[in-house]
């Protein structure tokens, strides 16, 4: 351990391995459903596997692989912004030029995302629950039978993944009903209480269809999802201001809690040297302004206004991420968007590649606060793991075109604008993601009245919701009831589910096709029934450390087998594509 060998080892795994792994599965999801669940769970487990040898020290090096294998894997799902500047009809620059422009804009929210380090990590010390469960889960591998099961969990998935795509290319039937392994396996991961609202919102929108169109917020064929996506953004953002300022009220109180403790004498793992690292955000901040308007032709001040956006969103997202493990990217793109209209911005392209340095940053700096977390709790050394997820970042870049490139090169019907042609085919490709970036940038400084009136909607409804929940979760006569009965727990998950559900949840249901909402909730119901009537949801190894414990969510049957069918499916249809796209340059 420690030699330059070690090193190139887990190096050459996480970067070769696991990191396109995670990517290709992020930028799959991206393109189809229109999110992507990371990757630090698959490459916690298979690099648990590699440094298994070295025993329990061993969690260190699993962690600075899956750091890597993360950092790739963000950088690869904004493979959508490609997409989206094809959308929007913008005249792609060569691939060299982007992998650049990407690079230097990862280096960048690499740096700031350590600068606020010290700060949500180790002054405030949130959360960061999915931080938590990676931790847990590099602690829990160093016991040879539960890695075992862990890796057949999700080789199994994998294969019915990998054999679900298949059957949607060759049988008829299964494509007709909008069959997606992915989609069901995201759901199987997050469970029914955000499965279901999903659902609960396709389903009105469906209803109040005709409604809509008399109203004139939708043409005579469009679909729901048209103006969905509008409401939806609105929800979003309204939820975002109720929980962002409890959030600062409780970031207050820990600044206040914290500064009255004792400081202790900072110990060697969590060293960094601060006035290096405000050279490397200088820097690099200095070569994505350089390459933005030396290569790409773009204006200084737009790029400028990208930038300072994203050192005040890394640090909002960064403490949302930290208390509720949710990165609200696409409140701080709206935003974003609407603070360049109120400036004067008309130009959607230009708007576009100033959102793309906010969205890079905040996913990409986001992500490594999560990693930091994840070492606070091991102890592992913080510089060395910031090397690991710097070479991430490179090759992150890489991929990013690559996987876009190959992915719309294969499967034309990436490339259509499906605002404009909302009836067109385009199979499993709903690409939601990209639906809500292109429909919130493209009327950029013209927004109709329809638009903004659902866009008011929205925000009404998401902030009302949101606060509603808040005030009755908060209360602990409440709590008690769902959670001491059979009868509580049903009304809880009806509240939960149903009468007061999640605006992030239930958002989903606007920003995709109805097939996709089902398959989805229908994997989010399939883990809960498994959970409610199966003690194996949350499964325990016998004769293991801590015999007897409940394992984190993340290990959980469902989880590992949801996690197995993203990525069967994303593999199938990445080799599908080469192949294709081989068959076309040949």
């Amino acid at each position: 351990m420690g030699t330059w060998k070690y090193h190139l080892l887990l190096s050459v795994v996480a970067l070769f391995v696991l990191g396109p792994l995670g990517g290709i599965a992020a930028s799959y999801m991206n393109f189809s459903v229109g999110f992507f669940v990371g990757g630090q769970v698959l490459a916690g487990i298979l690099g648990s596997a590699v440094t298994y040898g070295y025993g329990a020290e061993g969690k260190h090096g699993a962690n600075y692989m899956q750091t890597m294998a993360a950092s790739v894997a963000s950088l690869c799902a904004m493979s959508v912004l490609i997409q989206s500047m094809v959308w929007l009809g913008m005249e792609m620059p060569p691939a060299w030029q982007l992998m650049l422009f990407v690079g230097c804009v990862g280096m960048f929210a690499v740096g700031v995302g350590m600068l606020y380090t010290p700060l949500l990590v180790d002054k405030l010390q949130l959360d960061y629950p999915s931080g938590l469960a990676v931790a847990n889960i590099l602690r829990a591998l160093t016991d040879k039978r539960l890695l075992k099961a862990s890796i057949s969990k999700l080789g199994g998935g994998t294969l019915l993944g990998a054999l679900a795509a298949w059957m949607t290319e060759k049988v008829a039937f299964v494509a007709s009903i909008g069959t997606s392994a992915a989609t069901l396996g995201a759901g199987m991961i997050v469970g029914s209480r955000i499965t279901v609202p999903a659902i609960v919102m396709a389903v009105i929108g469906l209803v109040l269809v005709p409604t809509l169109r008399e109203m004139g917020w939708l043409g005579p064929q469009d679909p729901f999802r048209k103006i969905g996506f509008v409401i939806g953004l609105g929800m979003i953002c309204g939820a975002a201001a109720v929980d962002l300022s409890l959030l600062a009220v409780q970031a207050a109180k820990r600044i206040r809690e914290r500064a009255s403790a004792k400081d202790e004498e900072e110990e060697s793992w969590k060293k960094v040297n601060i006035p290096r690292l405000l050279a490397w955000v200088g820097v690099w901040g200095g070569a994505t302004l350089l390459v933005g308007t030396q290569v790409l032709n773009q204006p200084v001040g737009w790029l400028l206004f990208g930038m300072l956006l994203a050192l005040l969103f890394v640090l909002i997202n960064g403490i949302s991420f930290g208390i509720t493990d949710q990165n609200p990217i696409s409140s701080a793109f709206v935003i974003s968007v609407l603070m360049m209209s109120m400036m004067g911005l008309r130009v959607p392209l230009v708007g576009m590649m100033a959102a793309t340095i906010l969205l890079i940053s905040t996913s990409v700096g986001c992500d490594m606060q999560q990693d930091r977390s994840t070492g606070w709790r091991l102890g592992t050394n913080r510089v060395t793991q910031f090397r690991y997820q710097v070479l991430g970042v490179i090759m992150g870049a890489l991929l990013c075109v690559g996987l876009a490139r190959v992915f719309m090169t294969a499967y034309p019907a990436l490339t259509i604008n499906q605002l404009d042609n909302p009836n067109a085919e385009v199979g499993q490709w709903g690409s939601a993601m990209t639906y809500k970036l292109v429909g919130a940038i493209r009327d950029l400084g013209s927004l109709s009245q329809a638009v903004v009136n659902a866009l008011l909607l929205g925000l009404a409804i998401g902030f009302v919701y949101e606060l509603l929940r808040k005030v009755v979760r908060g209360n602990a006569r409440y709590q008690q009831y769902v959670k001491g009965s059979r009868q509580g727990f049903a009304v809880g998950w009806t509240v939960d589910a149903i009468l007061l559900p999640s605006p992030y949840a239930s958002s989903f249901g606007g920003f995709v096709a109805f097939p996709v909402s089902l398959w989805f909730g229908a994997g989010g119901i399939v883990t809960s029934v498994w959970n409610t009537f199966s003690k194996r949801g949350e499964p325990a190894v016998s004769g293991s450390p801590g015999e007897g414990e409940a394992l984190p969510e993340d290990m959980s049957t469902m989880s590992l087998m949801g996690g197995g069918l993203i990525a069967g499916e994303s593999l199938f249809f990445l080799i599908a594509g080469l192949i294709g796209l081989a068959s076309l340059l040949a």
